[in-house]
């Protein structure tokens, strides 16, 4: 409690700095009068001079830049009411949240506030910075050991370790929603942190009752920031996803981070880049969209000696199907794998619609035996083949008995299939999965 109230002490600046609003452009705030007092990151908050709907008009604002002797802000919530000349005061020169194992079965906004109606939230003795860093590259443990997810085709065709980082790619409507809701409540994590960010406002209730469930909310925190609120919101609600991870991680706990959708992340730090003068580049974004997905996602992953592991699972939304978009290609790059959903899986009724043939578990064959991996390639060799066939046994031009291959592909895929899809009520263990699927293709198991 006194590093904590020594630390409050230090951000409380021991004199009153006020600036004055000279210019508001869209969404771009520019004071002068502070600027020399300022860095970017710091919190603001401007005060207006008149009375708007019976009171004073006060928005908490970010610092996002300077443009000659002008210090350039962001507003967290509207500009309604604030004119030129309003008073800017500065309020902290840094972001922090203090995280506390009582936040376990909470839902809060991206300021670290409470959404769920149960009281205030405790805070822990420890600020975690917005902004932290990843551990250092010598210091960090290495990947291993499976951590079961709960679903089926993640957990023998692209088995995960605690500590990885996966993409979950996928176009708008293909079920992506649905299944980081059956990781936050079938994973064998001690805690689930989900980030929420840019999420539709009707939806978060329903994910929260219906997809994630009282016992899956019971060990996990949520966090919120939907469509509506300003891209600093939606911004910041990805870094307190992380600053909440790392605090459970450096308890000890195997932590799973889930974050829907680094897409929304990136689209929030455009709208600011673009804002403050940034020029624009592949499609609109900024140099820093490019540079702040590493910082961001190489938070999460295994700790340092003596702390536990965050396995993150970062959903992608790929505009127009397109896996070479911008966006995707970026976080492929950074990520230990991806996992791909297929448009024209879920159109034939297949659910989680995963192609395990475009998705990689890059840490998959040393966490696996010989043997398991042996029969993952097995089972990929009869997909592959009959996949290459489809069109034309559909089309019933393919005759059985020309090519064995193809015929036992034929006669096992349907099976397969079956095996693949998953009820998000139907929870599957990572013990079971190897076995059925070598019974499925008739290989001896163990």
């Amino acid at each position: 409690m006194l590093e904590q109230l020594l630390s409050e002490i230090a951000q409380v600046p021991s004199y009153n700095l006020v600036g004055r609003v000279l210019s508001i452009k869209g969404l771009l705030v520019e004071c002068s009068g502070i600027e020399k007092a300022l860095s970017v990151g710091a919190r603001c908050e401007i005060i207006g001079l008149m009375p708007h709907n019976g009171v004073i008009p006060k928005v908490n604002c970010e610092v996002v830049g300077f443009r000659e002797d002008r210090a350039l802000l962001m507003p967290f919530g509207n500009l309604e009411g604030i004119g030129l000349g309003a008073k800017v005061a500065l309020l902290s020169s840094e972001s922090a949240i203090y995280p506390e194992d009582a936040w376990l079965g909470r839902v809060i906004n991206a300021l670290g506030e409470p959404l769920d109606g149960k009281g205030p939230l405790p805070l822990g003795d420890v600020p975690y910075n917005l902004h932290g860093k990843a551990p250092a590259a010598h210091t960090r443990q290495r990947v291993r050991g499976k951590i079961d997810l709960g679903i089926r085709a993640i957990n023998t065709f692209l088995t995960c370790c605690k500590g990885q980082r996966m993409g979950i790619f996928s176009g708008s409507g293909v079920g992506k929603s649905i299944l980081m809701s059956m990781l936050g409540r079938y994973s064998q994590a001690d805690v689930n942190v989900i980030g929420l960010v840019g999420e539709r406002g009707r939806e978060v209730q329903e994910f929260i009752e219906d997809d994630l469930g009282e016992e899956g909310l019971k060990r996990s925190v949520v966090i919120v920031a939907t469509s509506s609120e300003s891209a600093l919101l939606r911004r910041q609600a990805a870094y307190v996803t992380l600053c909440v991870s790392e605090y459970f991680r450096d308890q000890g706990k195997s932590v799973l981070c889930v974050m829907d959708s680094v897409t929304r992340f990136a689209m929030a730090q455009r709208e600011i880049g673009l804002s403050a003068g940034e020029p624009p580049t592949t499609k609109g974004y900024t140099p820093t969209v490019f540079s702040e997905l590493p910082q961001l996602l190489e938070r999460a992953g295994p700790g340092s000696a003596g702390q536990g592991s965050i396995t993150g699972m970062f959903s992608v939304l790929v505009e127009g199907d397109d896996t070479n978009e911008p966006i995707t290609d970026a976080v492929r790059g950074i990520l230990d794998g991806h996992i791909i959903l297929d448009r024209a899986i879920a159109e034939r009724g297949r659910f989680p619609a995963i192609n395990v043939l475009r998705s990689v578990s890059r840490t998959m064959p040393d966490c696996n035996n010989e043997k398991e991996n042996q029969l993952v390639i097995a089972a990929r060799l009869v997909i592959s083949t009959y996949e290459n066939m489809a069109e034309m046994i559909r089309l019933g031009a393919y005759r059985r008995g020309t090519d064995p291959d193809v015929d036992r592909a034929m006669q096992i895929y349907p099976a397969i299939e079956k095996f693949l899809a998953q009820r998000k009520e139907e929870q599957s263990e990572l013990s079971t999965g190897y076995e059925e699927l070598a019974k499925i293709l008739g290989i001896p198991w163990p």
